[in-house]
């Protein structure tokens, strides 16, 4: 279950990436961020968004597993935890290449990420449900 805990830290630390990069692309201008790397400012708030998001479902889950002495599967745990990385980073290629979704790669990409956290998600929370 630990994985729920480090994964929950470095999405943190890519919300907080995000975050940065969304502050000197516009509040503290610098050449070549807006419209250069960055091609999609709300694209890039919405990763913020997704990432921190993840974070706090992913310290949820280890929260309430470990308040409950349940133990969640660690399969589970890893598909959340998986999941919770790759699905903000979506947003995170898309912001940097606007075509994105014009390409195969992207859209199986786009419906693993999604299998992989649902997977994960359901599991754990099954796991919660049915032994509470």
């Amino acid at each position: 279950m630990e994985i729920l805990l480090k994964a929950g830290v470095v999405l943190v630390f890519c919300s907080l990436t995000c975050a940065w990069l969304g502050t000197f692309t516009r509040w503290f201008p610098i050449k070549g961020l807006d419209g250069g790397l960055i091609k999609d400012y709300g694209l890039l708030i919405k990763a913020h968004i997704d990432y921190i998001l993840m974070a706090i479902l992913n310290f949820g889950f280890y929260a309430v597993a470990k308040a409950a002495g349940i133990s969640l599967p660690v399969e589970a745990c890893w598909l959340i935890a998986i999941g919770g990385f790759t699905n903000p980073t979506v947003f995170t290629i898309a912001m940097l290449k606007p075509d994105f979704w014009q390409f195969l790669w992207a859209k199986v990409y786009t419906a693993a990420t999604f299998v992989i956290s649902t997977i994960g998600f359901v599991w754990a929370g099954l796991t919660i449900f049915n032994a509470a």
